[in-house]
Protein backbone atom coordinates (compact mmCIF):
# COMPACT_ATOMS: atom_id res chain seq x y z
CA UNK A 1 0.00 0.00 0.00
CA UNK A 2 1.85 3.68 -1.17
CA UNK A 3 2.65 5.48 1.66
CA UNK A 4 1.71 3.25 4.30
CA UNK A 5 3.97 1.57 7.13
CA UNK A 6 3.08 -1.89 7.26
CA UNK A 7 3.80 -3.48 10.84
CA UNK A 8 6.42 -5.76 11.13
CA UNK A 9 5.38 -7.90 13.91
CA UNK A 10 2.98 -8.49 16.44
CA UNK A 11 5.51 -6.42 18.77
CA UNK A 12 5.31 -3.36 16.15
CA UNK A 13 1.32 -3.62 15.77
CA UNK A 14 0.41 -3.51 19.58
CA UNK A 15 2.41 -0.27 19.71
CA UNK A 16 0.43 1.29 17.04
CA UNK A 17 -3.21 -0.20 17.50
CA UNK A 18 -4.94 2.94 19.17
CA UNK A 19 -7.21 2.45 22.28
CA UNK A 20 -10.30 0.27 22.29
CA UNK A 21 -12.93 2.59 21.65
CA UNK A 22 -11.14 3.90 18.14
CA UNK A 23 -9.98 0.63 17.40
CA UNK A 24 -13.92 -1.10 17.63
CA UNK A 25 -15.11 1.58 15.22
CA UNK A 26 -12.44 1.30 12.62
CA UNK A 27 -13.47 -1.95 12.62
CA UNK A 28 -17.35 -1.00 12.14
CA UNK A 29 -16.20 1.57 9.42
CA UNK A 30 -13.54 -1.48 7.54
CA UNK A 31 -16.53 -3.49 7.31
CA UNK A 32 -19.64 -0.50 6.62
CA UNK A 33 -16.99 0.33 4.28
CA UNK A 34 -17.04 -3.30 2.36
CA UNK A 35 -21.00 -3.72 2.56
CA UNK A 36 -20.96 -0.53 0.41
CA UNK A 37 -18.68 -2.15 -2.27
CA UNK A 38 -20.55 -5.47 -1.69
CA UNK A 39 -20.89 -6.69 -5.38
CA UNK A 40 -17.66 -5.53 -6.76
CA UNK A 41 -16.04 -8.97 -5.68
CA UNK A 42 -17.20 -10.00 -2.19
CA UNK A 43 -16.33 -9.29 1.27
CA UNK A 44 -13.67 -8.49 3.31
CA UNK A 45 -13.95 -7.16 6.23
CA UNK A 46 -17.24 -7.50 8.31
CA UNK A 47 -18.38 -6.71 11.51
CA UNK A 48 -20.43 -9.09 13.97
CA UNK A 49 -21.99 -7.27 17.07
CA UNK A 50 -23.68 -10.54 18.59
CA UNK A 51 -20.84 -13.08 17.27
CA UNK A 52 -21.37 -14.62 20.64
CA UNK A 53 -23.09 -13.96 23.71
CA UNK A 54 -21.94 -10.35 25.10
CA UNK A 55 -19.03 -10.69 22.09
CA UNK A 56 -18.76 -8.62 19.17
CA UNK A 57 -16.31 -9.56 16.70
CA UNK A 58 -14.23 -7.63 13.45
CA UNK A 59 -13.45 -10.28 11.02
CA UNK A 60 -11.37 -10.15 7.89
CA UNK A 61 -10.76 -12.67 5.16
CA UNK A 62 -9.22 -12.57 2.29
CA UNK A 63 -10.85 -16.06 0.28
CA UNK A 64 -7.15 -17.12 0.16
CA UNK A 65 -6.66 -19.01 3.74
CA UNK A 66 -5.79 -15.75 5.00
CA UNK A 67 -8.14 -14.30 8.50
CA UNK A 68 -8.00 -12.16 11.43
CA UNK A 69 -10.42 -11.83 14.21
CA UNK A 70 -10.66 -9.38 16.95
CA UNK A 71 -13.20 -10.05 19.70
CA UNK A 72 -14.26 -7.09 22.21
CA UNK A 73 -15.44 -9.16 25.10
CA UNK A 74 -16.70 -8.40 28.82
CA UNK A 75 -13.02 -9.05 29.78
CA UNK A 76 -11.69 -6.44 26.91
CA UNK A 77 -10.20 -7.54 23.79
CA UNK A 78 -9.04 -10.62 21.89
CA UNK A 79 -7.21 -10.78 18.62
CA UNK A 80 -5.93 -13.64 16.65
CA UNK A 81 -4.50 -13.39 12.88
CA UNK A 82 -3.76 -16.81 10.76
CA UNK A 83 -1.45 -16.30 7.64
CA UNK A 84 -1.26 -19.62 5.76
CA UNK A 85 1.97 -19.00 4.17
CA UNK A 86 3.86 -18.13 7.25
CA UNK A 87 6.37 -20.61 8.31
CA UNK A 88 4.64 -19.93 11.93
CA UNK A 89 1.81 -21.48 10.83
CA UNK A 90 0.67 -24.84 12.73
CA UNK A 91 0.72 -26.81 9.44
CA UNK A 92 4.46 -26.30 9.51
CA UNK A 93 5.42 -28.88 12.36
CA UNK A 94 3.81 -32.05 12.78
CA UNK A 95 2.50 -31.28 16.29
CA UNK A 96 0.71 -28.75 14.89
CA UNK A 97 2.22 -26.56 17.59
CA UNK A 98 1.16 -22.94 18.11
CA UNK A 99 4.63 -20.81 17.48
CA UNK A 100 6.64 -20.17 21.21
CA UNK A 101 5.57 -17.73 22.72
CA UNK A 102 2.33 -17.37 21.02
CA UNK A 103 -0.18 -17.52 23.57
CA UNK A 104 2.37 -18.29 27.00
CA UNK A 105 1.28 -15.54 28.94
CA UNK A 106 -2.26 -15.26 27.63
CA UNK A 107 -4.71 -14.45 30.71
CA UNK A 108 -6.89 -17.01 31.77
CA UNK A 109 -9.62 -14.74 30.88
CA UNK A 110 -9.08 -15.14 27.08
CA UNK A 111 -7.97 -18.54 27.18
CA UNK A 112 -11.18 -20.41 26.51
CA UNK A 113 -11.21 -18.52 23.14
CA UNK A 114 -8.19 -21.17 22.20
CA UNK A 115 -10.71 -23.85 22.26
CA UNK A 116 -13.04 -21.83 19.82
CA UNK A 117 -14.43 -24.24 16.97
CA UNK A 118 -14.74 -21.18 14.17
CA UNK A 119 -10.33 -20.57 14.93
CA UNK A 120 -9.71 -24.36 15.17
CA UNK A 121 -8.91 -27.13 12.66
CA UNK A 122 -9.68 -30.66 14.27
CA UNK A 123 -9.40 -29.09 17.93
CA UNK A 124 -5.97 -27.17 17.15
CA UNK A 125 -6.27 -23.89 17.35
CA UNK A 126 -4.88 -21.96 14.24
CA UNK A 127 -2.89 -18.80 14.56
CA UNK A 128 0.44 -16.77 13.43
CA UNK A 129 -0.65 -13.79 15.67
CA UNK A 130 -1.98 -13.17 18.83
CA UNK A 131 -2.87 -10.15 21.09
CA UNK A 132 -5.05 -8.56 23.94
CA UNK A 133 -6.04 -5.86 25.79
CA UNK A 134 -7.87 -6.85 29.44
CA UNK A 135 -10.11 -4.47 30.46
CA UNK A 136 -7.38 -3.03 33.19
CA UNK A 137 -4.33 -2.90 30.81
CA UNK A 138 -3.68 0.59 29.67
CA UNK A 139 -1.90 -1.11 26.35
CA UNK A 140 -2.13 -3.63 23.67
CA UNK A 141 -0.26 -6.96 24.71
CA UNK A 142 1.55 -9.82 22.88
CA UNK A 143 3.33 -13.19 24.32
CA UNK A 144 6.98 -13.01 24.33
CA UNK A 145 7.22 -14.83 20.70
CA UNK A 146 10.54 -14.51 18.89
CA UNK A 147 9.70 -14.13 14.94
CA UNK A 148 13.25 -15.52 12.72
CA UNK A 149 14.33 -12.82 10.58
CA UNK A 150 14.16 -15.43 7.50
CA UNK A 151 9.78 -15.53 8.27
CA UNK A 152 7.28 -13.14 9.34
CA UNK A 153 3.64 -14.19 11.67
CA UNK A 154 1.73 -12.30 8.29
CA UNK A 155 1.23 -9.07 10.62
CA UNK A 156 1.96 -6.74 7.83
CA UNK A 157 -0.40 -8.66 5.63
CA UNK A 158 -2.85 -9.13 7.73
CA UNK A 159 -3.08 -5.55 9.71
CA UNK A 160 -1.72 -3.35 7.84
CA UNK A 161 -4.96 -1.59 6.74
CA UNK A 162 -6.43 -1.88 9.94
CA UNK A 163 -3.38 -0.18 11.88
CA UNK A 164 -2.83 2.42 9.21
CA UNK A 165 -6.18 3.56 10.72
CA UNK A 166 -7.12 6.05 8.00
CA UNK A 167 -9.93 6.52 5.00
CA UNK A 168 -6.77 7.39 2.79
CA UNK A 169 -5.62 3.86 3.61
CA UNK A 170 -8.29 2.15 3.03
CA UNK A 171 -9.14 3.24 -0.14
CA UNK A 172 -6.05 2.52 -1.58
CA UNK A 173 -6.36 -0.79 -0.41
CA UNK A 174 -9.97 -0.96 -1.85
CA UNK A 175 -9.31 0.34 -4.85
CA UNK A 176 -6.43 -2.93 -5.80
CA UNK A 177 -8.54 -5.09 -4.66
CA UNK A 178 -11.95 -4.31 -5.94
CA UNK A 179 -9.84 -2.58 -9.32
CA UNK A 180 -12.11 0.29 -9.21
CA UNK A 181 -11.45 4.07 -8.54
CA UNK A 182 -13.47 5.34 -5.38
CA UNK A 183 -14.65 8.66 -4.23
CA UNK A 184 -12.93 10.10 -1.57
CA UNK A 185 -15.24 12.45 -0.15
CA UNK A 186 -17.42 8.91 -0.08
CA UNK A 187 -15.28 6.74 1.62
CA UNK A 188 -14.04 9.47 4.49
CA UNK A 189 -18.03 9.90 5.24
CA UNK A 190 -18.31 6.29 5.85
CA UNK A 191 -15.20 6.04 7.47
CA UNK A 192 -15.92 8.73 9.68
CA UNK A 193 -19.05 6.45 10.79
CA UNK A 194 -21.89 9.33 9.13
CA UNK A 195 -25.29 8.51 8.74
CA UNK A 196 -25.46 7.05 5.24
CA UNK A 197 -26.62 9.45 2.33
CA UNK A 198 -27.89 8.63 -1.17
CA UNK A 199 -25.23 11.03 -2.81
CA UNK A 200 -22.33 8.33 -0.78
CA UNK A 201 -23.75 5.51 -1.81
CA UNK A 202 -24.40 6.84 -5.60
CA UNK A 203 -20.47 7.38 -5.46
CA UNK A 204 -19.79 4.05 -3.90
CA UNK A 205 -22.29 1.65 -5.34
CA UNK A 206 -25.07 2.95 -7.34
CA UNK A 207 -25.83 -0.70 -8.10
CA UNK A 208 -26.73 -1.27 -4.46
CA UNK A 209 -30.30 -0.06 -3.52
CA UNK A 210 -31.02 2.12 -0.26
CA UNK A 211 -33.27 -0.42 1.58
CA UNK A 212 -30.08 -3.03 1.58
CA UNK A 213 -27.87 -0.61 1.89
CA UNK A 214 -29.48 0.33 5.43
CA UNK A 215 -30.58 -3.07 6.13
CA UNK A 216 -26.84 -4.71 5.73
CA UNK A 217 -25.13 -1.65 7.11
CA UNK A 218 -27.08 -1.60 10.39
CA UNK A 219 -26.15 -5.58 11.02
CA UNK A 220 -22.44 -4.49 11.47
CA UNK A 221 -23.36 -1.90 14.14
CA UNK A 222 -23.25 1.31 11.95
CA UNK A 223 -25.59 4.02 13.04
CA UNK A 224 -28.34 4.09 9.90
CA UNK A 225 -31.62 5.45 9.82
CA UNK A 226 -32.33 5.19 6.48
CA UNK A 227 -30.42 7.40 3.58
CA UNK A 228 -31.31 11.37 3.28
Amino acid sequence: MTGTHRPRDVHELIRVLPDVPVLRDRCRALAALDVLMDGRGGRFFDYDPGWGPGVEAALMNNGAGDEYAILFTSDGVFGRGFDHESWMSPYTNEDMALWPGLVDTLPEAFRPLLREPAFCDDDVYVATVVFWRETSDTAWRAGPVEIPADTDDGTGHLFHVLAAGTAEAYRSFAEDYYGTTLDPAAIRHVWDLRPLTEDTLKALNPNLGPARAVTELARTGYPVGGTT
